[in-house]
């Protein structure tokens, strides 16, 4: 029999905090909504899986590291076998560092005390338990955003207004993939975890905190009776809900999340729950190839290079990048596969493109497997092959764009290996 526990924890940053998302700095003065530390534990057979799931842009490897210690030692729970996720909200506090945007040391020693105390209260919730698991499709809220102009480059969030547009550069991921829990007790839902992909902008570079549409799905799946809901953003790096098309106005973040709300309470009415299903976690790292730029690509003057918001940061950053780059030699990263049943989580520790995450659900078949980006650290935006040649902004040589175009296709090899040997 399944044994399952989860928490919620409120780690809302006070008042003054940076918030993240945005390169520049913003000091927030305003929430909207709270910010949010979500966790799950699945035990059957002696083998046991963790998800921490944060409201927030992304977290490092130092942090995941850490987190996985601490709760290993105060808790006696295999670190290896829990994956800690970022929902890629743009309105949250600054737990990394990114571009001109420090971490907050003391929010994030808090943060993190505060999710170790909750995980421990998710293992304390354990009962027996059902797993069921579904999907829907959800397709007018996110749109891939890279436009492909006349001259053969891409725009990222490009517009058909501009004469010169020619087309939609690639596709999105439609699949809200649901794994619900219930109580065998009971039969109420303990709680859920939900799968989908698009970036979380909302209040980005406004001075409001906020959990974005992820909060707002996790609020209405509540108010349908499920306490608890973790939100796991797919290979999110080149969608946006903005259409680049401009047939339909971008949606807010609460048409967003009640939609998917919707979505998984559909699904939620036609699955089957199970008592028994295998559990598994494996992981890997590899050391993945730096970018060999050029001088154009530190000046950001190559063709097809789009820089984001302020030249002048990268610039001022551009001296600090390249030592690190030339330190390190290669950026390791982590790719962990859990396997609930027939059905896998996959993490990548990037802003994954659409393309390469859909490659892995594809390679992976029989078994139906769900992308989590921005999980166990983060590397950057990793792109396709194809899209360095075209440009725009997620292959513009920065402090988030740093890795080589043949970094997406280890990633996905890896990923394949992985959930096919779980």
């Amino acid at each position: 029999m399944m044994l399952a526990g989860f928490s919620d924890v409120d780690i809302t940053p006070p008042l003054g905090t940076l918030k993240i998302g945005w390169i520049k700095q913003i000091v927030s003065d305003q929430v909207l909504d709270p910010i949010r530390a979500r966790i799950v534990v699945l035990e059957s057979s002696g083998v046991q899986i963790g998800i921490i799931q944060i409201d927030t842009l992304s977290l490092g490897w130092n942090e995941v590291n850490d987190l996985r210690r601490r709760i290993s030692l105060q808790h006696g729970f295999p670190g290896q076998a829990i994956m800690v996720t970022a929902t890629h909200n743009h309105a949250g506090p600054a737990v990394c560092n990114c571009g001109d945007v420090p971490k907050d040391e003391a929010y994030t020693e808090w943060m993190k005390e505060e999710v170790v105390a909750g995980f421990g209260r998710a293992l304390a919730a354990r009962e027996e338990a059902l797993v069921g698991s579904g999907s829907a499709y959800e397709w007018g809220i996110s749109f891939n955003r890279r436009v492909v102009m006349r001259d053969g480059t891409t725009k990222t969030h490009g517009s058909f207004a501009n004469a010169d547009a020619l087309y939609v550069e690639g596709p999105i991921d439609p699949e809200v993939g649901v794994i619900a829990v219930r109580s065998a007790r009971t039969g109420d839902l303990l709680g859920a975890i939900v799968n989908f992909t698009c970036h979380p902008t909302h209040h980005g570079g406004t001075t409001e905190i906020s959990a974005g549409y992820p909060g707002v799905l996790a609020n209405r799946c509540r108010e349908l009776g499920c306490p608890v809901t973790l939100f796991l953003n797919g290979a999110c790096g080149n969608i946006g809900f903005s259409d680049t098309t401009g047939r339909c106005a971008s949606p807010s973040k609460e048409e967003m999340g009640d939609a998917l709300a919707e979505d998984v309470e559909g699904v939620l009415a036609a699955v089957d729950f199970n008592p028994d299903l295998i559990l598994s976690s494996a992981v890997r790292t590899l050391e993945l190839p730096f970018r060999q730029v050029t001088e154009d690509e530190v000046r950001g003057t190559v063709r097809g290079a789009q820089r984001f918001i302020d030249s002048a940061l990268y610039d001022s950053g551009m001296p600090t990048l390249l030592e690190k780059i030339r330190k390190r030699g290669k950026q390791l990263a982590e790719v962990q596969a859990l396997r609930i049943g027939d059905w896998t989580l996959v993490s990548i520790p990037a802003e994954f493109f659409v393309e390469l995450g859909l490659q892995i659900k594809e390679a992976t078949w029989p078994l139906h497997t769900l992308v989590s980006s921005c999980s166990n650290g983060m590397v950057g935006y990793v792109p396709t092959k194809d899209a360095f040649k075209r440009g725009g902004y997620e292959t513009t040589f920065g402090f988030g764009y740093k890795l080589a175009p043949e970094a997406g296709d280890m990633l996905v090899s890896a990923a394949i290996e992985l959930v096919q040997s779980a």
